[in-house]
């Protein structure tokens, strides 16, 4: 089973929306793992186990308090188009998580929603995440908080190019105030609680170190978006949950 985190939508024409080169990067980092383990896709749909891919995504809420655009429109869901233009049908069960805000959210809401139900994960049958290296530490460790999942029992799955420019928060401060904020914390709704909470106080820094002096210039740049809870780049969206199966054909 594979879960694909976002990493945002920028607005295009005509009212509409198009991902991220950094999301378009994951969608294809999850095809470049199916296409290297296609022998073990078909396994697994021999032996009755069809596997799952998961795209979740969110909008850039807790980064920057954006709205989410229209319902089909959103990160999870222009994902699961490119998926499925790809052709990841026949080999997977294509779902849709695309309400959730960060990347503490993409987790407990994939969960939520039943969407790693009937799954039990080790080493032998580990989750892989899909995204990017920089953001694969803070995803295990909120894995290990919200999922209890540690170790082997997660796979990394590293995508490559489409990173913005660095934004107004490092990934290595993000991570840090992540270990300190959820200390002692595994419950989802107290997990949610503290996030809520340092989201807020990170508002309030950038807010005050974007205060301008007289004859002066704003001490720092404000972020254009990205992931929800990294304001490093882009705008990100999400919506409600969707399966898609498909026959499988041999290629």
């Amino acid at each position: 089973m594979l879960v694909v985190l976002g990493r945002g939508v920028l607005p295009a024409a005509g009212g509409t929306w198009a991902l991220t080169p950094a999301s378009l990067a994951r969608v294809r980092a999850a095809r470049d793992y199916v296409a290297a383990n296609e022998a073990a896709f078909a396994a697994a749909v021999q032996g009755g186990r069809r596997p799952t891919i998961v795209f979740t995504g969110g909008w850039a809420e807790a980064a920057e308090g954006a709205d989410p655009p229209p319902a089909g429109w959103r990160e999870a869901d222009l994902m699961l188009r490119e998926a499925l233009a790809a052709g990841l049908d026949r080999h997977a069960v294509l779902r849709a998580e695309a309400r959730s805000r960060s990347t503490l959210e993409n987790l407990l809401r994939t969960a939520a929603d039943g969407l790693l139900a009937g799954h039990a994960f080790d080493q032998h049958h580990p989750l892989g995440i899909v995204s990017h290296a920089w953001h694969l530490p803070r995803v295990r460790y909120l894995a290990r908080r919200a999922l209890g999942l540690r170790g082997g029992a997660l796979l990394d799955v590293p995508a490559a190019g489409g990173e913005p420019a660095p934004g107004w928060w490092p990934e290595g401060a993000v991570r840090v105030a992540c270990r300190l904020w959820f200390l002692g914390v595994r419950d989802p709704a107290g997990l949610l609680r503290r996030e809520r909470s340092m989201v807020a106080l990170l508002h309030r820094v950038r807010r005050g170190t974007r205060r301008v002096p007289a004859g002066g210039r704003p001490s720092a740049r404000r972020p254009t978006g990205g992931d929800a809870d990294a304001p490093t780049g882009y705008r990100t969206v999400a919506g409600g949950s969707t399966a898609v199966t498909k026959n499988r054909r041999t290629p």
